[in-house]
């Protein structure tokens, strides 16, 4: 299941870039909740605890408490800032939420048991098509990844999304074929053997074609 964290946040009065670099020297962040039909509320949040939910994982798909002058507003992270040269986090936007509101998530895919692989071991390659699979959830049931067990896979094997195990409600936005998730490749040695045989079996038919050709020409 999905993490949650509580932050206590203020009210903000005002909004523009001078007041959001006004909070920001003062160790707290601009963010905004919307949604639930109700109008946009402006908060300020703690820089350190929010960065710290930030970086523990699961950010995007964690409820979050926002504690708010006595009252407690359920919300989701939907998308945060970062200055790209400090990594400095500069502003949130939450999505207000109850524990039945259905929301659209992007929820990491975690590998297991690649040791159990067989083509793995031969020297296959794990190459992964999705590292993230976006799904329908309702927010109080919102997966916090996707286990997909690599047990047994060959050379050439894929995973495809059928493979996934996906809680009750939580449905694929993707639903008109069972996409890719990754596949076992094959080493790069054994491709470079195989193109080396193809190009020897290819010149050897050449030699042979200018051979007959020569000797029907002589005749």
């Amino acid at each position: 299941m999905h993490q949650t964290f509580t932050v206590k946040a203020e009210a903000r009065d005002k909004v523009g870039k001078g007041a959001a670099r006004y909070l920001r020297r003062n160790n707290m962040i601009p963010a905004v909740i919307y949604g639930g039909k109700e109008e946009p509320l402006p908060i300020a949040l703690p820089y350190k605890e929010t960065f710290l939910a930030l970086h523990a994982g699961g950010f995007m798909t964690s409820i979050a408490t926002i504690e708010l002058d006595g009252k407690e507003i359920k919300v989701l992270p939907k998308d945060y800032q970062l200055e790209p040269i400090r990594d400095f986090l500069m502003h949130v936007d939450f999505l207000r939420v109850s524990e039945s509101t259905r929301v659209t998530v992007e929820i990491p895919v975690h590998f297991e048991n690649e040791e159990k692989s067989p083509g793995l071991k031969r020297g296959g390659t794990l190459n992964v098509v999705r590292h993230e699979v976006e799904v329908h959830a309702p927010a109080g049931s919102i997966p916090e990844f996707f286990a997909v067990d690599l047990s047994g896979l060959e050379i050439n094997d894929s995973v495809h999304a059928s493979a996934l195990t996906l809680p009750k409600g939580v449905d694929l936005t993707i639903t008109d074929r069972d996409f890719t998730i990754a596949t076992i490749a094959t080493p790069a040695a054994l491709r470079s053997e195989g193109d080396e045989e193809e190009e020897t079996e290819v010149t050897e038919q050449k030699a042979q074609t200018v051979e007959g050709e020569t000797e029907a020409g002589e005749e």
